[in-house]
């Protein structure tokens, strides 16, 4: 295909550009991509304490025992073992369970939770407000961790 010279000679310069272009767009979506990414993960940093208490209570509901240890700090892990054991002989089930962040205590993140757990023992229903109580979450090596309750 024949091109005038002058067009051949913008096409060209054109072409350079673009070549030289890219290692500054690389750069700059990389930068992008990198922020996004530290903010997705600062995100999901702090939703991770509301993640390791409702872990913490599905565990109880389910008798799951090593995901209870493992939603536990190790300071916790005699105490969430005994609310373990004082499930063993009822039926428990989680209704409407929500958690939210509800500030922080020192080095603890607070949080509070709403739902119900429902219990039977010989046909008897109880069931345990989760408002009732605020768990004490800290952070351990990237890990959220629940280390007490209020």
């Amino acid at each position: 295909m024949y091109l005038p010279n002058s067009l051949h000679a913008i096409i060209r310069n054109r072409l350079t550009q673009i070549m030289e272009e890219p290692v500054h767009t690389k750069l700059t979506i990389l930068m992008l991509a990198l922020s996004i990414l530290l903010s997705a993960c600062g995100a999901s940093a702090s939703g991770g304490a509301t993640t390791a208490v409702e872990g913490y209570i599905t565990a109880l509901a389910t008798k799951d025992q090593a995901t209870l240890i493992s939603n536990s700090c190790a300071d916790w892990e005699d105490d969430a073992l005994i609310e373990l054991d004082s499930f063993a002989l009822v039926e428990v089930t989680v209704d409407g369970m929500s958690c939210t962040e509800a500030g922080s205590d020192s080095d603890k993140t607070l949080v509070n939770c709403t739902g119900m757990l429902n219990m039977s023992y010989n046909g008897e229903p109880q069931s345990l407000d989760l408002a009732d109580r605020t768990y004490e979450v800290v952070e351990q090596d990237g890990n959220w961790l629940v280390c007490g309750v209020r």
